[in-house]
């Protein structure tokens, strides 16, 4: 008889997941990823037989534990499953579904409240970053209700603020993979960069775009996709994180000049679809590119805020970032990241998944 597996789907940011404790997952991590692949219903394109959206935003996994780390309280364990093929991967961190990895261990009772405000630290299995979640805990629960309204999601809820400390070169081990601010790959000019996201940054014209498509114009160009591909495919390489043809990472994000008084205006491959909105360290490490002076992002960019936030536009809006730098070029270092995202609980209960094929 298959048992239901204690489950919390929430929203995290623009995402939209479910978060595990991970003593309620199996320890052994292709037995994990098969029951996930049940539970959210892959590989089905609607995923019509598990707790899946359909969509790569909606099929994502946070797997949450106490922290052996004395500078940590929890460890996040992000997971995305693929939702067309049988595919569990941990080559990439999630910041939107981060923001709900705090209220999530704090219903939990893993991590106790503490005033009006919690602060909590995260340390981001995927990559080894470290983050601060501070959440509000006024009379003794998690507050979900709230009046900020972040881009890409519909409704107001209560903020929760994300500062970042350890996140740059967190996947590929440099905040400049290549060791250049700008390289060309696959005969177009880009800028590698990772402050917690492995991210290819490509000016949209030199594709052929405008960078102000729709998603979905976007996906349906044949054309444009299999260049993009190239690209990232190319780029994998020399970022040193070797053959990417089955991983989501790194990300390409096309980029143009702001048309709504943002920074910098952004179109986001993760890798095949097109994000609705972008990634929250995405966003930190296209923010980041904006800083790196030569780089395709500053090309693009228009004039960069003093002491204020960097705003990426994005197809359903923007998203503030705070980056603080020092140094220039291929001597730039972060010092920090700051992001304010939102989360709501949505379902606790338990997932009953399908049982396995023989």
């Amino acid at each position: 008889m298959t048992l239901g597996i204690p489950c919390m789907l929430m929203r995290g940011g623009t995402s939209k997941g479910a978060y595990f404790l991970a003593e309620d997952l199996p320890a052994d991590a292709a037995a994990r990823d098969d029951l996930l692949l049940r539970v959210m219903g892959s590989p089905d394109p609607r995923q019509i037989d598990g707790i899946g959206g359909g969509h790569p935003l909606t099929s994502k996994v946070a797997v949450v534990s106490p922290s052996a780390d004395p500078e940590a309280d929890l460890d996040y364990l992000f997971l995305q499953v693929q939702v067309t093929e049988p595919r569990v991967s941990d080559r990439q961190t999630c910041g939107n579904l981060l923001a709900g990895v705090a209220p999530f261990a704090l219903e939990r009772g893993i991590v106790p409240i503490d005033g009006d405000t919690t602060r909590v630290r995260i340390r981001i299995r995927n990559g080894g970053g470290l983050a601060t979640a501070t959440v509000d805990t006024r009379d003794g629960a998690v507050r979900y209700a709230g009046d900020t309204l972040i881009s890409g999601a519909p409704f107001p809820a209560a903020p929760i603020t994300l500062d970042f400390a350890g996140t740059e070169g967190s996947t590929c081990g440099a905040l400049l993979p290549t060791g250049e601010v700008r390289d060309v790959v696959a005969g177009v000019p880009v800028t590698c960069v990772d402050n917690g996201m492995p991210v290819v940054v490509v000016a949209a014209a030199a594709l052929g775009a405008t960078g102000y498509e729709e998603p979905a114009a976007l996906e349906a160009d044949e054309k444009l996709t299999r260049k993009v591909e190239e690209i990232r495919l190319a780029a994998g390489e020399l970022m040193g994180l070797g053959d990417v043809g089955t991983t989501t990472v790194p990300k390409v994000s096309l980029v143009a000049a702001p048309r709504d008084g943002g920074t910098l205006c952004t179109r986001t491959f993760i890798p095949h679809r097109v994000h609705a909105s972008i990634g929250v360290l995405g966003a930190v490490s296209v923010a980041t590119a904006v800083l790196l002076d030569g780089s395709v992002a500053a090309e693009a960019a228009g004039p960069v805020p003093s002491g204020g936030p960097l705003r990426i536009e994005h197809p359903t809006g923007f998203f503030d970032t705070s980056v603080e730098v020092t140094g220039s070029g291929t001597d730039l270092r972060v010092l920090r990241s700051g992001v304010v995202r939102t989360a709501r609980k949505l379902f606790d209960g338990a997932v009953w998944p399908r049982r396995p094929q023989a």
